[in-house]
């Protein structure tokens, strides 16, 4: 999906570095189409109205409990359930769109969680249910904690040989903290010191 094909409220309402990820809007409608957005940080219901008005429900990552996909014959429903009790409910969405949209939302809490997200998968013979349970424990992977996980490192660099922090750079990247890239180089400059 391009920018070009998101409605312009939307666009302007994403964060700076807010990337979306995936988009679906609901099908059959007579008016302008209600939208579920996936970005890299939260998710975002988009209802676009006449005349350039719209409303917005925003969601991080962090405030959602749950996320249930039910598809049936001809269309599906789609339900976010957030911490707080209240629901996000679009109805006559396209069932494949959908399907797309809960694995891309699987997918990004994935990327960010240290521990992974759960995702139930129920068939029937007319219909089929996705259910997405973030971790009891949401922590994330924040670029600030990695940030003074790295400082830390650099610190006691002058300390500790560098075997040791070659060690801790790889546990750093087994847990997933650190990509296989920032890795590699991290582990260059411990050996450039040797």
């Amino acid at each position: 999906m391009t920018e070009k094909s998101l409605p312009k409220g939307l666009i302007e309402n994403l964060d700076p570095g807010e990337e979306v990820l995936y988009a679906v809007k609901k099908r059959f409608a007579l008016e302008k189409p209600k939208w579920l957005i996936v970005t890299n940080r939260r998710v975002i219901y988009f209802d676009e109205k006449i005349m350039g008005r719209y409303s917005m429900k925003a969601t991080p990552f962090e405030k959602i409990e749950k996320v249930v996909y039910h598809g049936g014959i001809t269309s599906s429903q789609f339900t976010i359930h957030i911490e707080d009790g209240s629901k996000i409910e679009l109805s006559w969405m396209d069932k494949e769109e959908s399907k797309k949209a809960i694995t891309a939302l699987y997918n990004a809490i994935k990327n960010i969680a240290i521990e992974p997200p759960t995702l139930e998968k129920k068939k029937n013979v007319l219909s089929e249910e996705w259910i997405l349970l973030k971790p009891k424990e949401f922590i994330v992977r924040s670029s600030a904690v990695y940030t003074q996980i790295l400082q830390r490192e650099g610190e006691q660099a002058v300390k500790e040989d560098p075997f040791t922090l070659l060690k801790k750079l790889k546990e750093l990247r087994d847990m997933g903290i650190i990509s296989e890239e920032e890795y590699s180089e991290k582990k260059k400059k411990i050996l450039e010191k040797i």
